[in-house]
């Protein structure tokens, strides 16, 4: 299968009382932690990747609900491997975010991550690396509480 010039990201969460937990994985090879992350494949959309990711990744359903996020982030075309495959006039690609909702659902790791855990917002923001991680945990935060953008 080829790889699409898109990423994807899919934060699975968990309601506890009255707020929300959010699930990371902590990368094998770099020690990273992380959303549920990959790429397109073929001909997928950006949705049907980040449910076929999000399975492989966790074990979680196709027929979880997937709430899609408006923040979309650049990532340099050098990340991947298989770049070549989308010519010497792309740059970078975007990366499109998700939530998926997660309550009672076992959460299985795939060779990719040595360790999966739940946690606040405040300490999930803390853990992410990427600005665009970052973003899009806010935003899905901010969805879930029910609260507007300057909330």
């Amino acid at each position: 299968m080829a790889r699409a010039p898109f990423q994807i990201l899919v934060f699975p969460y968990r309601r506890m009382g009255d707020r929300f937990e959010f699930g990371l994985f902590k990368r094998a090879d770099d020690g990273n932690w992380q959303s549920i992350a990959g790429g397109g494949e073929d001909r997928e959309t950006p949705l049907q990747a980040a449910i076929r990711e999000t399975q492989e990744e966790s074990g979680i359903p196709p027929v979880a609900t997937f709430v899609k996020l408006d923040t979309v982030s650049s990532v340099p075309v050098t990340c991947f491997s298989d770049s070549h495959l989308w010519g010497e006039d792309v740059y970078v690609i975007p990366e499109y975010a998700f939530g998926v909702h997660a309550d009672g659902r076992e959460i299985r790791l795939s060779p990719e991550h040595s360790t999966f855990a739940w946690f606040s917002f405040e300490d999930a923001e803390k853990k992410l690396r990427y600005d665009g991680n970052r973003t899009a945990l806010w935003e899905l935060n901010q969805r879930l509480l029910g609260l507007g953008p300057r909330d």
